[in-house]
């Protein structure tokens, strides 16, 4: 094999199961050791703002994105074969997916900016924080970018092939790296920066979508809210 073969071979086959092992076993090792750091940091002490507004619809935005991903790509044909053809599931796919992540890329747009416009609040910030939402971001703009490049081809063809990765990956199939040869750069790119995303995850603050329930939990408490002091009532 060349060396342009052995690096596909390597990104998309090999590096997805050290991004999936170091996400599942960094997270369990972190919350044993460091169950304490198990948290988002929440900056509304600082400056409330447009934390609500920026929250609720990045979270909104990324949960429908997520679980749209794994409906999409993970849920056998037999399942959903029988009401939608490739074609109809592709578009479903362009819809959903591009309305959920214009959503999350305006709530995260505004989270960024106010995390970068207000001193005290970058000051407060961790450069993992920094890089993190930055890599959210360029995350979900490759994801939109691909939704016109999809609308090139609309039988259903290329996004049977994404399908076909991803549950090569999941079912441990042998040789399915050589699929993506057939896609565009953009949608290789997608893939690299997602399991990049799993793998910086049990060292930063967002481990945390681990904790109560996972990501569900924010369909009920989208932002953090922080308790205002009393005083203590004798008893």
């Amino acid at each position: 094999m060349n060396t342009a073969t052995n690096l596909q071979w390597f990104l998309f086959g090999i590096y997805p199961y050290i991004c999936l092992s170091v996400l599942l076993l960094g997270s369990l090792i972190r919350f044993d050791r460091e169950p304490y750091t198990w948290k988002s940091d929440s900056s509304q002490m600082l400056r409330a703002g447009s934390l609500k507004l920026g929250s609720n619809l990045f979270h909104y935005g990324i949960l429908v994105v997520v679980i749209g991903h794994f409906l999409g790509f993970l849920v056998p044909h037999w399942a959903i074969d029988w009401a939608l053809d490739p074609a109809q599931h592709q578009l479903l796919a362009m819809v959903g997916g591009g309305v959920a992540g214009v959503v999350a890329i305006i709530g995260l747009s505004m989270l960024i900016y106010r995390r970068l416009a207000d001193p005290r609040i970058r000051r407060n910030s961790r450069k993992w924080d920094i890089t993190v939402v930055i890599m959210l971001w360029l995350q979900l703009l490759l994801g939109l970018i691909t939704v016109p490049l999809s609308a090139q081809h609309m039988d259903g063809a290329k996004f049977e092939l994404l399908t076909a990765y991803v549950k090569g990956i999941v079912t441990f199939q042998g040789g399915v790296a050589a699929l993506l040869l057939q896609v565009s750069w953009v949608y290789r790119l997608h893939i690299l920066l997602g399991f990049t995303i799993f793998l910086i995850s049990p060292f930063t603050r967002m481990v945390h979508i681990w904790s109560g329930a996972g990501a569900l939990a924010y369909l009920f408490r989208p932002y953090q809210l922080v308790r205002t002091r009393k005083r203590a009532v004798r008893t």
